[in-house]
């Protein structure tokens, strides 16, 4: 069967972005940028984007557009006879399963708010109690969140069910073009409001007091984690979107593009929540307590906040549900490669696998609440670490290993697939970095995470 592509670049691209741009974009990156100096940080983290992200992101592509296939099969069609580097496309695939374990759970949430915000739940003038409770009660209630975790899934499946141009590809372009309108609009409203300047001086002006109570070799850290992690690189996801693309333009060129739209949202989700915050007195936070609790709470003391909490949760609805989209793209064609099943086939079993697989971490909220698993993390925790702690940090050292080094698929071979097209070429004088310094970059963000 002909392999399936897409039918235009911007198609390709906006997917690939779509599947990097997530939550993290939006409840870590500008907490993290703001409690570490602000533009200090996003200068290491661009500097790491650079030289340890845009690599790896194009190793991955590479393996993916040189074998046209998914997972396991792109490294059984480029590995040398009798080597075992295909294994770890197992593993990716049970990664980006574990990953939409929970994650379409916290899509659910976005649903949810966007939904509450809607119809008019949240009221003008209510009190941060009465605006906490609303997610403290949605997480109890087990029926409530399941039934957003399944039109998440559903949803989710029936875009991929529909082929890669009609379905992922054309839904992914309105989505993330209504996505970047939303983003601008919600950010040029928040320069409007009276905290705008502070908020905006606390988050991008480089504040060298701050990384000196930080210390200079946590903000480095702290950015070199951000970089790393905000392209959900290692478990296959974007190599899937390599084996769909075509050959007219290098991969460091693309990767660049997918970097800068990836970055373009981080940085603009922080202009709007940070002039929102110190407008209103509200201290951000990172993590879910920032989108479901802080801004909530500041949407309904602001003026129109019915209409711009709305807007809000339907970006992030956006940014969560491109990913779910991209990630069920990945295990339906690995599963069509794998098993030879036809597209409704593959939609079908695997909805069916993850609607199951993501109930844990519904329940563990609620009817499964003393559960601990991982280092006393509740369930979402406990399978966020799995996932983000180790397999995406591992996944990227493997794709690393197997593009430089001579047991693998080799760099020239990789230099070679890498630098084919227009756009910018990856220098032959880089390969000791990728051999050497690269593999040791991302040994110390893996230990980090464990430790």
């Amino acid at each position: 069967m002909k392999r399936e592509s897409f039918k235009s670049r911007l198609g390709f691209l906006l997917v690939s972005a779509g599947c990097a741009i997530g939550i993290g974009n939006v409840w870590r990156f500008p907490y993290v940028a703001g409690q570490n100096g602000g533009g200090w940080f996003v200068l290491l983290y661009l500097i790491f984007l650079v030289i340890m992200g845009l690599p790896v992101l194009t190793m991955e592509f590479a393996v993916g557009r040189a074998s046209r296939k998914s997972a396991v099969q792109a490294y059984q069609a480029l590995e040398k006879p009798g080597s075992k580097w295909h294994l770890h496309g197992w593993v990716a695939i049970f990664g980006c399963v574990m990953l939409m374990m929970y994650y379409t759970t916290v899509s659910g949430w976005m649903v949810t708010y966007f939904y509450k915000f809607l119809i008019g739940e949240f009221k003008a003038g209510m009190d941060a109690e009465a605006t906490g409770a609303v997610f403290s009660n949605l997480l109890a209630d087990p029926k409530q969140m399941t039934f957003w975790m399944v039109v998440t899934v559903l949803a989710g499946f029936l875009v991929c069910s529909r082929g890669l141009q009609n379905g992922l590809e054309k839904v992914s372009k309105v989505m993330m073009s209504a996505l970047l309108v939303l983003i601008i609009v919600l950010a040029v409203h928040s320069f409007t409001l009276s905290g705008a300047a502070e908020g905006i001086k606390f988050y991008l002006v480089p504040n060298l007091t701050t990384v000196k109570q930080v210390g200079f070799g946590n903000v480095i850290s702290a950015a070199m984690n951000q970089a790393f992690f905000t392209l959900s690189l290692g478990v296959a996801a974007m190599e899937i979107f390599g084996s769909y693309m075509g050959r007219a333009h290098s991969l460091a060129g693309e990767g660049a593009r997918i970097c800068a739209l990836d970055t373009f949202v981080a940085i603009m989700s922080g202009l709007i929540i940070f002039p929102a915050c110190f407008s209103y007195g509200v201290e951000a936070t990172a993590g879910p307590s920032l989108i479901f609790v802080t801004l909530p709470n500041v949407f309904v003391h602001m003026a129109g906040g019915r209409l711009w909490g709305t807007l809000f949760f339907l970006f992030m609805t956006f940014a969560s549900f491109s990913t779910i989209i991209a990630v069920f793209e990945n295990i339906m064609s690995f599963c069509i490669d794998m098993f030879g099943w036809n597209r409704n086939k593959a939609a079908l079993i695997n909805c069916v696998i993850i609607l199951i697989a993501s109930l844990p971490c519904v329940f563990g909220y609620n009817i499964w609440s003393d559960l601990h698993l991982i280092g006393a993390r509740d369930v979402l925790d406990s399978e966020d670490f799995i996932v983000s702690n180790l397999l995406l940090p591992l996944g990227s050292l493997v794709y690393l290993l197997f593009c430089v080094t001579k047991w693998g698929w080799g760099f020239d071979n990789y230099l070679e697939e890498a630098n084919t097209g227009k756009g910018i070429k990856i220098a032959r004088w880089l390969h000791p970095y990728f051999k050497f310094v690269l593999p040791i970059l991302i040994l110390i963000i893996l230990v980090q995470g464990l430790i």
